[in-house]
């Protein structure tokens, strides 16, 4: 991923022997990490049980949030494309006992459409 694309919010996929190193106190001894992208400091990890949202947080990034998903309890997903004016792409998930879906925003490009592909691929399993 080119700095720029990360200024710009732009995601890409991310090396996955790097991910599954810095998951390696995440996933479980027969869980592996398939595909993985960068938005920012922020990922979105697709593994073989579940989706994982990692949320760096604060001016430096040490404090991380990981968001475990197993695939079943993602109800519906949509995508919401940049327009003329609005330069943002969003991708929401909705997620059953939850009433606001957890979104997540994009720059205009083609990356929000191969994120949604990969939730596509793995929810509907």
């Amino acid at each position: 991923m080119g700095i720029l694309d990360g200024l710009m919010g732009n995601a890409s996929e991310a090396d996955l022997k790097t991910v599954e190193k810095d998951l390696e106190k995440i996933v479980t001894e027969n869980e592996r990490v398939e595909k993985a992208y960068k938005i920012l400091r922020d990922m979105i990890v697709f593994t073989n049980k579940r989706l994982i949202l990692i949320d760096k947080q604060g001016m430096t990034g040490k404090k991380i949030e990981y968001h475990s998903l197993p695939y079943r309890s993602v109800t519906h997903y949509s995508v919401e494309t940049a327009g003329t004016f609005d330069m943002d792409a969003e991708l929401k998930i909705f997620v059953s006992g939850t009433a606001q879906p957890i979104s997540k925003q994009f720059r205009k490009d083609k990356s929000v459409y191969d994120v949604q592909k990969a939730l596509a691929t793995y929810v509907n399993q």
